[in-house]
């Protein structure tokens, strides 16, 4: 079922645990994640940048082979086919070509640019039911950078202003391999979740020790983006069967070679996340 991420992060938002989100780059990624969490019986969230769109071919592309591979595979958990990282003309295109949840990225902006463009997004995606996640301070690559967080106000205004679904407030994370440890501002991220009523998103899973991501979670984290680390766990695989086995040239072989640890990363992450089984979500959204 292919739905928006309303109902599974307000559970996990009341439950207090947090949804998986892994960005998906190819089929192949996207069968292994599915495969992984139907097997384990929980909701995933499968995120696509505008690079990774463009790579596969366009929006519509995720769209058909993800609804294909849910038929196919008898996938019974919620699915969440959702933009990561989007401009405005991501999200319009996306959501015409049928994602059910986006993530408007306008933190580069001022303040009131970035309210200004989100409102946009949302008053085009909430009326094809797609939910909508925003980006407030801005996270960027590597370098944990705690100055860009915003304060507790100015999270609740953003949000009574725009009528997002979710926030993915900056509070010290950042994208990509971190250089240093990050310096998480867990405090902070509890005073946020206290007066912002829906549900906080995590950026920069990747490379934050299970520890902080827990305490991420107890602090009001309800959704955990997760990309390079599935990236390095896929890569080391694939490296590892082409020094083993230098006449093979079979791409599937060579694709293949890399799921194990896929998906031994996605259980780890699942059992860190705390996430829960599927009980029963509302079927409200479903398409």
């Amino acid at each position: 079922m292919l739905v928006n991420f309303n109902e599974i992060l307000k559970e996990a938002k009341e439950k207090h645990y947090a949804v998986p989100h892994f960005n998906i780059n190819n089929l192949e990624w996207t069968k292994y994640i599915l495969e992984e969490c139907n097997k384990l019986q929980v909701p995933v969230i499968l995120g696509v940048s505008s690079s990774a769109a463009q790579y596969m071919g366009g929006w519509s592309v995720p769209v058909a082979f993800t609804k294909s591979l849910i038929e196919e595979l008898n996938i019974n958990i919620p699915v969440c086919l959702h933009v990561d990282h989007g401009s405005f003309d991501d999200c319009k295109e996306a959501i015409d070509a049928g994602f059910k949840s986006v993530m408007i990225d306008a933190s580069k902006y001022s303040f009131t640019e970035n309210i200004d463009i989100t409102k946009s997004v949302v008053s085009y995606a909430h009326k094809y039911n797609v939910s909508v996640e925003a980006e407030l301070g801005y996270i960027g690559s590597n370098i944990s950078d705690e100055s860009n967080c915003p304060s507790k106000g100015t999270c609740l205004e953003f949000y009574k202003e725009t009528g997002i679904d979710a926030l993915a407030p900056a509070i010290g994370n950042a994208h990509g391999i971190y250089k240093q440890k990050p310096h998480l501002q867990l405090k902070h991220l509890g005073e946020i979740s206290k007066i912002v009523p829906i549900p906080l998103v995590l950026h920069g899973g990747s490379g934050i020790s299970d520890e902080d991501i827990k305490e991420c979670i107890k602090n009001g984290i309800s959704k955990v983006n997760i990309n390079t680390d599935l990236q390095i766990a896929w890569a080391k695989g694939i490296r590892k069967f082409l020094q083993d086995n230098k006449d093979v040239y079979d791409p599937r072989k060579i694709i293949l070679s890399g799921r194990e640890n896929m998906i031994n990363q996605i259980k780890h992450l699942v059992k860190t996340f705390n996430t829960k089984r599927v009980s029963d979500f509302s079927r409200n959204n479903t398409i």
